[in-house]
């Protein structure tokens, strides 16, 4: 893990701002984010399309508000 040395403080509404550097680095700049927790650690990765049920990325099609991939859906139609 590297250190850049940048300390930001959480404000009143819950918001934390990634700095530029940090987010052109990284290529978040205006995507979406995941967050995990590990221990005591907060991480957050550029968010990326997944399989509920799989994990897998190939042809994703949303259900209910929740994506599928093209194996699960043959899966689940039974063929």
């Amino acid at each position: 893990m590297k250190n850049t040395g940048i300390v930001k403080k959480i404000d009143e509404l819950g918001r934390l701002v990634i700095p530029k550097e940090i987010r052109s680095a990284l290529g978040i700049d205006k995507e979406n984010v995941e967050f995990f927790m590990d221990g005591d650690k907060l991480i957050v990765t550029k968010w990326n399309a997944h399989c509920v049920f799989c994990g897998g990325t190939d042809d994703m099609v949303e259900y209910k508000e929740k994506l599928i991939c093209a194996g699960c859906r043959k899966d689940i139609a039974g063929n």
